[in-house]
């Protein structure tokens, strides 16, 4: 098949696409990807790039790459997010169907991350090109958006659900990383349009690049401490606060919670971590994904953690899938799907969002159990990838939906 992909993030910005789209090429399809020039997360375009410019590469030397100028999202801030949405859909409308020069596909997949705008221009691409068109979402507009507080007006909120309703009505799949998703989603479009699709992880790819990529300095103190690794975004929807208070609380506990990543909330964290004087608590900053499999399987157990709001307990955050293939046993404060999940696999310890009294005892618990519990977690949360979200048999499974909803259409 050709397949074309449209997304607002793409390699070297670290998300789940850059793998499917090499997976999917793998298995003999012709893949092309229509993006922007790359900024996330730290907000400045990456060295070797124009903001400005429109531009081609082959990435792993199997996929086409076409990308269009998009302002960088700089520090953040409503305006500087909003001028780097608009940006993506407006370049993208007036550029990707001159790139893509008249070729036929027979399937359109767009990367719903927030901005679900990102499926405007392949809207505008499914015109020119007749494909089935596929929307993955991965965050619910526009119920993240009041969750997070980055919007609050409620007459704005309704504005935004007409958008998605519109978007919606003209996919003609639209693929949900949640079962939880379904119900909610269904609000703005027909069930018979809803398909189950959850993220996956690919261990293969990254098993080659084990040992690159984690600081001396990082990897000795994996080595000589149990340490309990969170991995990802520092925003507001992870809830660092309930991690912070659980540091708090277990600075009797030689363990240390080692904090990986950067985002919007790395300075409060870091002045929480000063003014408590949290010893235990490690802020080391963001690492390149290829360090991640050395990173997980150095560490004592996995972190997760979410807001309490509603829409949050609906999803299932990527990092579960991450963690699970690393075969480690997994530390969460969270409710809802991502609960449920973890408690269906036996992975390890789970309790409710913002509760850091009972992670903090979760925590120790882990910290205190034989060396043969923890490997039990860890081997119950590899089976449980193994079975679900192993990234070749799912890329096999959205080959098979994609034909699927085409002979059916």
């Amino acid at each position: 098949m050709n397949i074309a992909i449209v997304t607002q993030y793409f390699y070297p910005e670290s998300f789940i696409i850059n793998d499917v789209a090499e997976e999917l090429a793998c298995f003999g399809h012709t893949v092309e990807v229509f993006t922007g020039q790359p900024n996330y997360p730290e907000g400045d375009t990456y060295k070797g790039y124009d903001s400005t410019a429109c531009s081609e590469q082959i990435y792993k030397d199997r996929v086409k790459v076409h990308r269009v100028p998009l302002r960088p999202r700089k520090s953040g801030g409503a305006k500087n997010l909003l001028l780097n949405y608009l940006s993506f859909v407006a370049n993208g409308v007036r550029y990707f169907p001159k790139q893509n020069a008249g070729k036929q596909f027979d399937a359109i997949i767009v990367f719903a991350v927030s901005p679900i705008t990102a499926a405007i221009p392949a809207i505008v691409l499914k015109r020119s090109s007749k494909a089935h068109l596929m929307v993955w979402v991965q965050d619910l507009w526009p119920e993240t958006l009041k969750a997070t507080g980055f919007i609050k007006n409620p007459m704005l909120l309704k504005a935004i659900g007409v958008l998605v309703r519109f978007i919606y009505a003209r996919a003609d799949t639209v693929l949900v990383q949640s079962e939880a998703f379904i119900s909610s989603a269904s609000k703005y479009v027909a069930k018979d349009k809803l398909v189950y699709y959850p993220n996956s992880y690919r261990v293969a790819a990254t098993q080659a690049n084990a040992v690159d990529g984690v600081p001396l300095e990082v990897r000795q103190l994996l080595l000589s401490n149990f340490c309990v690794v969170f991995a990802g975004n520092l925003g507001f929807a992870q809830s660092l606060e309930t991690i912070v208070d659980a540091a708090k609380a277990l600075v009797h506990l030689d363990c240390k919670i080692v904090v990986v990543g950067s985002g919007s909330r790395l300075d409060w964290m870091q002045e929480q971590k000063r003014q408590h004087h949290l010893h235990n608590l490690e802020l080391v900053g963001r690492l390149p994904s290829s360090a991640m499999p050395e990173l997980f399987a150095k560490s004592g157990a996995l972190l997760v953690t979410l807001k309490r709001e509603e829409i949050f307990a609906l999803t299932i955050p990527s990092k579960i899938q991450a963690y699970m293939a690393a075969g480690k046993p997994i530390l969460a404060a969270l409710d809802g799907e991502g609960a449920r999940i973890l408690a269906q696999a036996g992975a390890g310890l789970c309790s409710q969002a913002e509760d850091a009294a009972a992670l903090a005892k979760n925590i120790e618990a882990l910290y205190e159990a034989t060396p043969e519990k923890r490997a039990a977690y860890g081997a119950a949360a590899f089976r449980f990838f193994c079975d679900n979200y192993e990234m070749k048999t799912q890329c096999h499974r959205l080959v098979q939906i994609i034909e699927n909803r085409i002979a059916n259409s």
